[in-house]
């Protein structure tokens, strides 16, 4: 398991955000959130989950930019449906391996 970083989620009441963080040097690999300049504007319009899935496209988009192909999913104490889930299939689709 240490081989591989982990991807945490938190969520709010309006936002989510998701990084990748390698727990061996503890620093922050990539992050991404609903409050994201690149998809800041597209996620006004869309409803929370829609939003969610968005976060998780560019977590993925950037996790193969810096490399990172496997990780370790850490829901952060959240039930894995809804806006979680959402996020995670998404990454799924942008090809991230858990």
């Amino acid at each position: 398991m240490s081989d591989h970083p982990r991807l945490c989620v938190y969520r709010s009441l309006r936002h989510i955000y998701a990084q990748i963080v390698d727990d061996q040097l503890g620093k922050t690999i990539v992050a991404a959130s609903t409050l994201s300049p690149e998809i800041k504007k597209k996620v006004e319009k869309l409803k929370k989950g829609q939003a969610a899935a968005l976060v998780g496209g560019l977590i993925a988009e950037k996790s193969k930019v810096v490399g990172v192909n496997r990780v370790v999913f850490d829901k952060g104490g959240y039930g894995y449906h809804g806006r979680v889930k959402s996020l995670v299939e998404a990454c799924r689709k942008g090809g991230l391996e858990f």
